[in-house]
């Protein structure tokens, strides 16, 4: 079906469809139905973060053909909250409805092979690195891609599906750990600090960037991200020019984040995108004009962007499931939210997840404030009061 035959724009009252129940789909059920629409999910768990809050939750696998035909039928638009969703289930929603962001861009960015040759292609630079597919292509990689990371290239994330590797030997016993699968050998760059851009790209080719943020990760986790710092002005410097120029190739439609690491001599290398809304994107809700989510609804919509411009300094800090746990006993234990929003400043998100367990993301807070020391500070007391590291 030609998607261009829709019915654009699908004002307030219209539903909008969402692939995943995860706190990133509940999110974006909570910026849809603030601007009047309603959202049907379709995750095959019977809890989950996003089903309880959307007006229809469709209990079915992702790739459901029954399923996905009835998501397809009532809603006008549908997206995605994680980039492992099959692609061919957003190709068979794409036949009936208009799927933001569009299959192919899902499918690059599912494969991080794909993913380093389509950034390179579009003229923005990426790490050495090699495309690891056999014992053989590792016995033939540079030297200089050692000591380097070795990544699946497929179904990593959150530091899952990697290893720091200092050694061809290390590399071959960590492929094999990994199962002999598709991977890249990536070279370790003289990093200095690592930011991110949010960018939102309408089906009319219009792109709007949040300013980057300055990301810090703990066992490959992002634990705190904070935007309009003084020492991050120049960190994120060029990098807002190079996540635009990659949704422009990709020819994107909806929110995507691009990482980038920023080395000691100022320059930026792409470290991967994603192609939905993102953690490091949070700050978006409390300190923006318009969030990453309300830019979701908007181009599914077929709506004008809103305007991303930062009202305040920020900082976010992951909350994790280690905080519900007392680190000298191990029992479980509530945390002291009552403490945490002492700060005047600290924005609270919870999830609504009712298992915490070690490194599951159950929540974010989000300090604001008029200037970049009374946030740090308000920032400093909260992860005191959480037992994050700041």
């Amino acid at each position: 079906m030609d998607t261009s035959s829709h019915s654009f724009p699908i004002a307030p009252g219209g539903w909008l469809g969402m692939l995943g129940g995860g706190q990133l789909g509940r999110m974006f059920c909570h910026a849809a139905q603030r601007l009047g629409y309603r959202v049907a999910v379709l995750d095959p768990a019977a809890q989950c973060p996003a089903g309880v809050v959307a007006d229809q939750h469709i209990q079915a696998a992702y790739d459901d053909a029954q399923a996905l035909d009835r998501l397809a039928r009532l809603c006008g638009a549908v997206t995605t909250e994680f980039e492992n969703v099959p692609a061919q289930s957003l190709a068979r929603l794409a036949g009936h409805s208009r799927v933001s962001p569009g299959p192919e861009s899902v499918a690059i960015a599912q494969d991080r092979l794909r993913e380093k040759a389509f950034i390179a292609g579009a003229g923005v630079p990426v790490a050495p690195h090699a495309a690891i597919r056999s014992a053989q292509d590792l016995a033939a990689a540079p030297d200089a891609l050692f000591p380097g990371i070795l990544k699946a290239a497929r179904l990593g994330y959150d530091g899952k599906g990697q290893a720091r590797v200092a050694t061809r030997e290390q590399a071959l016993a960590a492929w094999k750990n990994l199962g002999g699968v598709p991977c890249v050998l990536e070279a370790l760059v003289p990093l200095a600090s690592e930011v991110s851009v949010v960018v939102a790209r309408g089906f009319d080719g219009r792109s709007v960037a949040y300013p980057p943020s300055v990301n810090e990760h703990r066992d490959g986790i992002l634990a705190v991200s904070s935007v309009g710092m003084e020492d991050g002005a120049a960190a994120g410097q060029g990098a807002t020019a190079l996540a635009l120029k990659v949704a422009d190739a990709l020819d994107y439609h909806g929110v995507l984040c691009v990482e980038f690491f920023v080395l000691r001599d100022g320059s930026l290398v792409a470290n991967e995108m994603a192609p939905r809304p993102h953690n490091s994107g949070h700050y978006t809700i409390d300190a923006c004009l318009s969030s990453q989510f309300e830019q979701q609804v908007r181009v599914m919509a077929g709506m004008p962007l809103g305007d991303p411009a930062s009202l305040s300094p920020s900082v976010m800090l992951n909350i994790l499931g280690d905080v519900w746990f007392d680190p000298a006993t191990g029992a479980q234990r509530e945390p002291d939210w009552a403490s945490v929003l002492k700060a005047g400043g600290a924005r609270l998100h919870l999830y609504g997840k009712h298992e915490a367990r070690p490194g599951r993301k159950m929540g974010h807070v989000t300090i604001i404030g008029p200037r970049p020391a009374a946030v740090r500070e308000d920032a400093a007391r909260v992860a005191g009061v959480l037992g994050i590291a700041y």
